[in-house]
């Protein structure tokens, strides 16, 4: 089942944001991120809030979308109240879940929705996920009829023992076809993949780069499979019946990766994910690294606005219980202080491609930078010029270059 939620400060019923949160709100995009908590499968490495019909009690899935309607207008009404509405919304971004799960009249429905609360910027960037069995060709035509401008397809792997092991469903051959049918629709395509898969080897890597690069996406995010706590496929490795994924296995097939997507045109502008020219890259996610404003609709999704976070809570039942009674989901919040904000702009605006202002860093960090540029984890140019930049081998170990530039 999904983790729990982290506890923080409670989150007043109508929402309301301190008066902090309007400090600078006119130089900060705003995103909308809709999460769709329904999946006809439960993938044995899955750890998001997600739920199976087996799982899910006391809602309908046909009720979802009115009920995200419902947050959009309230949450339309607290950045009213705030001062920080009357910005168009920059980026939409529908995840899960499986957000194709349910009729594009209701994916439509709530975007429309969202243009009509807050309005959609001049060229919009918005996404839904897909898998590339959950959409045909008359799907991805209605979607950019509706105004979506782009798909990210959870492809995962090429191989179908790779795909037996993560119980993902789709067959590989029909990859090619969605890709076709959402570039005929006139969708950007994005294609999502994971290494490091139990019992995984090179050469099954190597045919999954080979297959993703062989679409031609403008976009690819590459993730290392991470084994979290509570899982089947945990459970699975503490009893042995599956290897657990090998560390240094995952290092050579990021590396083999980033080689590949170089050479065939590719950028990275995050640690893990690459696009054909800046135009390509996620928006949406580029918000969250960067500490832009987002709100995040939907059981257990997380906002974030002005320096003020929060997160709802996370069963469906309890999310449509607070929407039917006009408070805020709201599980909890937390109103981050000046240092905290410093610490994660170190992690996140070190991972990207523009780095991060050494004036960021305090004293302690900037010395480190020598340390890092001397054994090849930090470009020394970019950092002459006053930004902390990862090499290939520092986006490797881009979690330890973090802790040395933090001390811990």
């Amino acid at each position: 089942m999904p983790s729990i939620l982290p506890e923080g400060d409670p989150a007043p019923a109508d929402g309301s944001l301190p008066g902090s949160a309007a400090v600078g709100a006119a130089e900060r995009d705003l995103g909308v991120y809709v999460h769709v908590p329904f999946c006809r499968v439960r993938c044995g490495y899955c750890d998001f809030n997600t739920y199976t019909a087996s799982e899910i009690r006391g809602v309908k899935q046909s009720d979802y979308a009115g009920q995200a309607l419902d947050e959009i207008r309230f949450a339309g009404g607290v950045l009213d109240r705030a001062g920080v509405g009357g910005r168009p919304v920059s980026t939409v971004f529908f995840g899960g879940g499986t957000p194709t799960l349910l009729p594009v009249s209701d994916l439509t429905a709530m975007l429309h929705g969202i243009r009509d609360t807050w309005g959609l910027a001049p060229g919009a960037e918005v996404t839904t996920e897909a898998n590339p069995d959950s959409v045909d060709a008359r799907d991805l035509a209605a979607l950019a009829e509706a105004g979506f401008t782009r798909v990210s397809f959870g492809v995962q792997s090429a191989v179908p023992e790779v795909l037996a092991t993560l119980e993902r469903t789709h067959d590989p051959a029909r990859v090619p076809q969605v890709v076709r049918w959402a570039r005929e629709a006139g969708l950007e395509v994005s294609l999502d993949v994971i290494y490091g898969s139990p019992g995984e080897t090179a050469d099954q890597w190597r045919r999954t780069l080979d297959a993703v690069l062989a679409e031609e996406p403008g976009h690819i995010s590459a993730y290392a499979l991470i084994v979290e706590e509570g899982t089947k496929l945990a459970r699975q490795i503490k009893r042995g019946e599956v290897p657990e994924p090998s560390d240094d296995a995952q290092a050579d097939f990021y590396d083999m990766a980033d080689a590949a997507f170089a050479g065939a045109g590719y950028d990275w502008y995050e640690v893990s994910n690459f696009s054909k020219g800046a135009a390509r890259r996620s928006r949406h996610n580029l918000a969250y690294w960067t500490s832009q404003d987002w709100w995040g609709i939907g059981p257990g999704a997380h906002s974030h606005v002005g320096g003020v976070r929060w997160w709802n809570v996370k069963h469906p039942a309890a999310y449509a219980g607070r929407i039917a009674e006009g408070i805020s989901p709201a599980h909890a919040r937390e109103t981050l202080d000046a240092e905290t904000r410093r610490v994660e702009r170190v992690l996140l605006e070190t991972r990207v491609v523009d780095g991060l202002p050494t004036e960021v860093l305090d004293a302690e960090g900037r010395r480190e930078v020598a340390g890092l540029i001397a054994e090849g984890l930090v470009e020394g140019r970019a950092a002459v010029a006053g930004r902390v930049v990862l090499t290939r081998p520092g986006r490797l170990l881009a979690d330890a270059v973090v802790r040395r530039l933090l001390g811990d």
